[in-house]
């Protein structure tokens, strides 16, 4: 019998369009001489319908979305699926929300189960878990909804003590979503407020002085081994506005470069690959990751780690599928190879 595999896409976060971005390509390449392919997209006020466009038709710098008028997904089907391929990112996706519907619906599925999915979207759990497996971060705090609303002086004496600059985030958002340095304390506030447009916590980190953004993907092999890929660093275009990679410099304007390999040496990257599986293995991960990392001036080494994303891009342009296509892995190896981890996973305790 034929396997059936479900590619679920969109979803409510603020990263619905890179998701049916990556589920474009993805859709592209699965072997459909192997595979009964359902697509679901899930529309960002969240119904599940099966959704069969490709977005041939955008216009430049445009992001597609789950429409309207497909039918809905009926979920009497979700135990006659062989695999659900999510290629969700962020809350209600990335996060284990929707990995523990597969869980208990008995479906196996790619990619990280419920708590490697939870803790790797939750940045500030990442970073205490991070910090139990030894591994080099800047210095942090995290601020509470009620702190900032009830204690106020509290909330902004524990950021100060960080020092300018400084980096504020939402918790729990992806794709720089709601980041914004802070070179001046009046900033601060505006900051935090935009940070909380997207989650209610927030993260405050140091800034990296004189730093230089890698990234290492991870994936696992058929006895379920980690093992980690060429490194890659991402270039920002100098004479743009764009202080940072954020949102428009990864997805809509082109000023930034995924250079792979790094211009680094071999026991830098070494050391980085080495991270990485640590990285994977302190989270509990499974299947895919890529792990994000500063190379500073000082802090670490030189090396800090950022953090850890358990459902990456994954179009072509994608720091991901890069990193291993220079690992001698091609995209549609890749995605078969990740499809074939999770059939051979069992449902359940692991």
């Amino acid at each position: 019998m034929r396997t059936t595999i479900a590619v679920v896409f969109g979803g409510q976060s603020s990263e619905h369009g890179v998701s049916c971005l990556t589920a474009r390509e993805v859709l592209a390449v699965i072997d459909r001489d192997r595979y009964d392919v359902v697509p679901v997209g899930i529309t960002p006020d969240g119904r599940w319908v099966e959704e069969t466009a490709v977005w041939d038709d955008l216009e430049p710098g445009a992001l597609p979305s789950v429409r309207d008028g497909f039918p809905p997904f009926s979920w009497d089907r979700i135990r006659d699926l062989d695999v659900v391929f999510p290629l969700l990112h962020g809350p209600w996706g990335e996060d284990g929300t929707v990995q523990g519907l597969f869980e208990l619906a008995g479906v196996r599925y790619v990619g990280a189960g419920v708590l490697a999915s939870s803790v790797g979207m939750d940045k500030p759990f990442t970073k205490t878990v991070f910090s139990a497996a030894g591994l080099p971060q800047l210095p942090y705090v995290t601020i509470q909804p009620w702190e900032w609303d009830a204690k106020r002086d509290r909330a902004e004496a524990r950021i100060h003590a960080l020092g300018l600059p400084v980096f504020v985030k939402p918790a729990r958002a992806g794709s720089s979503s709601g980041v914004t340095p802070v070179h001046d304390w009046d900033q601060l506030e505006d900051a935090v407020l935009t940070a909380r447009k997207f989650d209610p916590k927030v993260i405050v980190e140091s800034a990296a002085h004189g730093k230089r953004e890698v990234e290492c993907a991870v994936i696992q092999d058929e006895r379920g081994m980690p093992i980690a890929s060429e490194v890659g660093e991402i270039v920002v275009a100098e004479d743009t506005d764009h202080e940072y990679y954020d949102f428009e410099a990864k997805y809509l304007d082109g000023t930034s470069t995924n250079v792979v390999p790094a211009d680094l040496s071999e026991t830098m990257r070494q050391r980085i690959r080495e991270y990485a599986l640590q990285a994977f293995d302190a989270i509990g991960c499974e299947g895919l990751a890529r792990v994000d990392f500063f190379l500073t001036d000082s802090v670490g080494g030189g090396l800090v780690i950022n953090e850890i994303n358990t459902m990456p891009g994954f179009t072509p342009f994608s720091m991901f599928p890069k990193l291993w296509a220079a690992s001698g892995v091609d995209y549609p190896e890749l995605v078969e190879r990740l499809i074939q981890l999770a059939l051979q996973r069992p449902t359940g305790l692991r």
